[in-house]
């Protein structure tokens, strides 16, 4: 398939691609997994186009719709079908700016209403079961406990914990700078973190670093940077250990973070400000995860319920 076609003004379709994921990076901060999923829905809307003799550069209005009509015929979900627009949008936009086209037809395009699922958390409980669970006679059993309680401490995202550098955290003061643009920010830590990453810091990771001049404030076994997926296998590991029940994942570190800042009557702004969302209505969505908890506990306890 000859994706140059679509575009007769346009040299090369990938090269095009290629800029645009440039300029989501460069200018709107955007992460990997965004951009690869914006190209993938722009390269099948791309399809979509020759397929219907559409010229890419002259689509409108109607023509998008209908995509978004022969995706929701393809059994596409919701949530999928927004973010493929929200893609596709964007990329005019770029084009836009680049003088490639002379309209947005995904500008403003009313989409298909998501019902948002509500994040898996876990208890209080589980947490501490799952945070004990890492060996503290080994330099791997300390590094993992380190790891994990950072991530709940914190809520950060596993992408900022493995880009972590030691100058990135002050355990005398307690607190670790997430460095992740645009959402740069300072999380203050607890006792229970501090004292983890203490022992680490002090009696695991020089051992387990390759290179004196190593910044990155994990490593690996082999004593280089570990990676999103390497941290995945431990907390995977350790919930197996744990046997809990639930799909455990790193992410499940950050969402039980903020539902149980809010439980215990944290204002959503801060928690909004700690996680590093731009829009307030993401962090709302762990709201829903604590009413119902709120009316359980209010039955229970209070003598007129």
């Amino acid at each position: 398939m000859d994706l140059t076609e679509d575009f007769p003004d346009i040299d090369n379709f990938d090269d095009l691609t290629k800029k645009f994921s440039e300029y989501m990076k460069a200018e709107r901060s955007s992460s990997q997994s965004t951009i690869q999923a914006y190209v993938r829905d722009i390269k099948n809307f791309s399809e979509f186009a020759r397929k219907n003799y559409i010229d890419i550069t002259k689509a409108t209005r109607q023509n998008v719709l209908s995509y978004v009509m022969y995706l929701q015929r393809c059994k596409k979900a919701p949530s999928s079908i927004t973010r493929a627009v929200a893609g596709i949008r964007m990329f005019y936009q770029y084009l836009l700016k680049e003088g490639k086209t002379k309209d947005n037809p995904a500008y403003r395009l009313k989409l298909p209403k998501c019902d948002k699922k509500l994040p898996d958390i876990m208890t209080v409980e589980e947490v501490d079961l799952l945070l004990n669970q890492p060996s503290q006679s080994t330099f791997k059993g300390k590094r993992d406990k380190a790891m994990l309680e950072l991530m709940y401490a914190s809520g950060m995202k596993v992408s900022e914990l493995v880009s972590l550098c030691v100058d990135d955290v002050d355990v005398d003061l307690g607190f670790v700078k997430c460095v992740s643009l645009p959402h740069a920010r300072i999380v203050p830590l607890g006792a229970p973190c501090i004292a983890a990453l203490a022992d680490y810091l002090s009696y695991a990771r020089f051992y387990m670093i390759k290179e004196e001049n190593e910044k990155r404030l994990f490593v690996n076994c082999s004593g280089t940077k570990i990676t999103r997926q390497g941290f995945w296998k431990i907390i995977k590991e350790y919930a197996k250990k744990a046997n809990i029940d639930k799909d455990i994942t790193p992410h499940t570190l950050r969402h039980s973070f903020a539902a149980h800042l809010l439980e215990n009557g944290a204002d959503i702004s801060s928690v909004q400000e700690m996680l590093g969302h731009c829009d307030i209505s993401s962090t709302q969505n762990y709201s829903r995860l604590v009413r119902p908890r709120i009316k359980d506990v209010y039955t229970k306890t209070h003598p007129r319920a």
